[in-house]
């Protein structure tokens, strides 16, 4: 005769399933960020520095 599983372990597994999604995310946007050299983040920082003062002279 099986026993039901009890709902602390369903809530168990589903914390764990959601800690390992967010560790993935995380990792994901982590090799995404470090995929750039300093120089392209240093202008990519700048053309959104020129975007956002220039929408901002527009308002």
């Amino acid at each position: 005769m099986r026993r039901p599983m009890r709902w602390w372990k369903v809530l168990g597994l589903a914390g764990l399933a959601g800690v390992a999604a967010t560790g993935v995310v995380i990792a994901r946007a982590e090799r995404r960020r470090r995929a750039y050299t300093p120089e392209e983040i240093r202008e990519r920082l700048r053309a959104r520095h020129a975007e956002a003062t220039a929408n901002a002279d527009d308002a």
